[in-house]
């Protein structure tokens, strides 16, 4: 058994606990309390969207990267919503303890460099960690101002922020973002906000992500992963798995590739890999249906951004490059790791054999990663011996 992959696997699983930490923000339907898993994968898609605004200097990828990793210590020590009246030094330490804990689950060279990256974020005084940092305090903004009929409560958290507290600084940082939130609040317009406005409306209409419904269970088995969270999940695989690519490839464009690739689900749904129905996962139907969702989501951002981010999209799609091969791959993986966690799950509810996991999902994994499918289908084949 390979030891890496082993420590790499167990700090995967256990980040999914951060799917179980709930937010005082709500999503923008208000249906229900966000979660912080798909909290960080909106931030670390604001990163994306707004990339082109970022300062000279700003690694992208580096701060995305931030993000991703940002508010895993809450997986121990909770979220502590800025207007509570806690011990911040108290709650500072803690997190810090909560991230020697979580980032020594890796092997020590990756837990070396996710510890500093961590660090470099709670810090924020690089160029890098500034800019994440910046949308880590725009995001809930947006969150609570843009729902059809934002929660009283919820608005005056905003005034507060945006008056006395930390969102004030972005009035000097980010300041069309600072006067878009306070025309929101307002209920006025503003002319200098730019290209904020459209960004922020495909944010806006991403977040509808969050509430499509997948097959896999979260690894407590207790309820549906939603395709926010798994973006997240499925992006720090790639951050971690990506030594195992079979040919070289750029991390970061995987892992900006895995932030977008289930954005069409908004209209299209979630298809299982294993479904049986008439429209399954691939068909032509469904391609075309994912096509035009592509045409209509992207096409909500400034038009040179919504050409880039739809091709991403569709090399992801047709899986011909070695990162898209590679995305693609590591996109199988984690709901084989949930269905070991949670009894074959989606296995059970779809009638799955071994067969069928070795040609849908065995055949992908080995053209992007083999070693991890080596290393993964030893106890698949175990499971199904057992329970089949």
């Amino acid at each position: 058994m390979n030891d890496r992959i082993a420590r790499q696997f167990a700090f995967l699983n256990e980040a999914d606990r951060l799917k179980s930490v709930l937010r005082s923000n709500v999503l923008q339907d208000l249906s229900r309390r966000e979660n912080s898993a798909e909290h960080s994968w909106h931030v670390a898609l604001y990163a994306l969207a707004f990339a082109p605004i970022s300062a000279d200097g700003v690694s992208v990828p580096r701060a995305i990267r931030m993000l991703l990793l940002h508010d895993l210590v809450e997986i121990d020590v909770g979220d502590h919503p800025i207007h509570e009246n806690v011990d911040w030094a108290e709650v500072a330490a803690r997190e810090e303890q909560a991230a020697r804990r979580l980032f020594s689950l890796l092997p020590q060279d990756q837990a070396t460099d996710c510890l500093a990256l961590w660090t470099e974020f709670e810090a924020g005084e690089t160029p890098d960690a500034g800019f994440a940092k910046m949308l880590d305090h725009s995001q809930p903004l947006f969150q609570a101002l843009c729902a059809p009929e934002p929660l009283p409560e919820h608005v005056e958290i905003v005034r507060e922020n945006l008056d006395t507290g930390r969102a004030r600084r972005l009035q000097h940082v980010f300041p069309a973002a600072y006067a878009h939130a306070n025309a929101l609040l307002h209920g006025t317009s503003t002319s200098d906000a730019g290209d904020v406005t459209t960004r922020i409306d495909f944010l806006n209409e991403a977040d509808r992500l969050k509430s499509v419904m997948r097959a896999t269970m979260t690894l407590d088995a207790a309820r549906q992963e939603n395709s926010g969270e798994h973006s997240w999940h499925i992006a720090l695989y790639a951050m971690i798995l990506a030594e195992h690519a079979n040919r070289p490839v750029n991390a970061d464009r995987v892992i900006q590739m895995l932030l977008i690739h289930d954005l069409v689900e908004i209209d299209v749904g979630d298809v299982p890999i294993h479904s049986q129905d008439g429209a399954a996962h691939g068909s032509a139907e469904i391609q075309e249906a994912e096509a035009r969702a592509a045409d209509r989501i992207f096409g909500l951002l400034p038009e040179d951004q919504a050409a880039e981010l739809r091709a991403l999209w569709e090399e992801f799609e047709a899986a011909e490059s070695d990162d898209a091969v590679f995305a693609k791959s590591i996109d199988r993986v984690q709901p084989c790791l949930a269905n070991l966690k949670t009894g074959g799950r989606s296995w059970v509810d779809y009638n799955v054999t071994y067969e069928q996991v070795e040609a849908r999902v065995g055949t992908k994994v080995t053209r992007g990663a083999p070693a991890v499918w080596a290393h993964l289908q030893v106890p698949i084949r175990a499971w199904f011996e057992a329970n089949t």
